[in-house]
């Protein structure tokens, strides 16, 4: 898979990126990220990127030259499955989402600034509007390292065990069950028995108890989907 990120920050995705689990994944060419600096494909002499919105208001507007012509030219280069860009104001991410995307080979994502984009850029270049939750940031930035997190863990070979990410949260509609490791005592506070026992069946039905109370308690939402 490959990850092109457009924004006018790159700077701000250069850590998130170099370390732990994504770092690892690029090093072992499960994916490639490549973070575009937006102000590379503006004609404007001062590398400026956006400008006043037109009928007047508080706030910029990033223009659509140089978003225009980024995302053609990585076009031209090859077949992108999904132009996404991060807005408050897209669908809400969510599991069954990130694992569609998971399958995708090339994605492009555009991060806004500012008070957004031009809505042309939304019209005609944008193929899924994509939000991480209901409120604002300052940029897309982080919203699309949420995003890259998320589908780059479950490109296989990515987490040393490839089962691990089929377990989390969200995806069979349940929570998490609990978790424990080592001391199987500390001050008093013990593991449950059953999971000590080494019988896999009784651990599995426990595990799924536990996931399924956890989840009516704290998401029943997620039992009506």
């Amino acid at each position: 898979m490959r990850i092109d990120i457009i924004t006018c920050l790159p700077r701000l995705l250069d850590s998130f990126f170099g370390h732990s689990i994504l770092q690892r994944a690029q090093q072992g060419q499960h994916v490639e990220v490549v973070v575009h600096d937006l102000r590379d494909y503006t004609a404007d002499k001062h590398r400026r990127v956006d400008d006043y919105p037109f009928g007047g208001g508080a706030g910029m507007v990033m223009q659509i030259e140089p978003i225009a012509k980024c995302i053609r030219t990585l076009q031209a280069e090859r077949t992108y499955d999904e132009v996404i860009y991060m807005t408050p104001d897209g669908e809400r991410l969510a599991q069954p989402l990130v694992n569609r995307l998971s399958l995708a080979q090339h994605l492009i994502i555009l991060c806004g600034h500012y008070k957004g984009v031009d809505e042309r850029v939304r019209e005609h270049f944008i193929t899924r509007e994509i939000s991480i939750g209901d409120y604002v940031l300052s940029g897309g930035e982080l919203a699309a390292a949420v995003l890259s997190d998320a589908i780059i863990r479950l490109i296989p070979g990515v987490l040393g065990d490839e089962t691990s990410a089929l377990t989390d949260s969200f995806q069979d509609n349940l929570l998490a069950p609990p978790i424990y490791t080592r001391p199987a005592s500390f001050e008093g506070w013990n593991v449950p028995d059953i999971l000590l026992s080494g019988h896999e069946a009784n651990i599995d039905n426990w595990r799924y108890e536990q996931a399924l109370a956890r989840t009516k308690a704290r998401r029943p939402d997620l039992l009506n989907e």
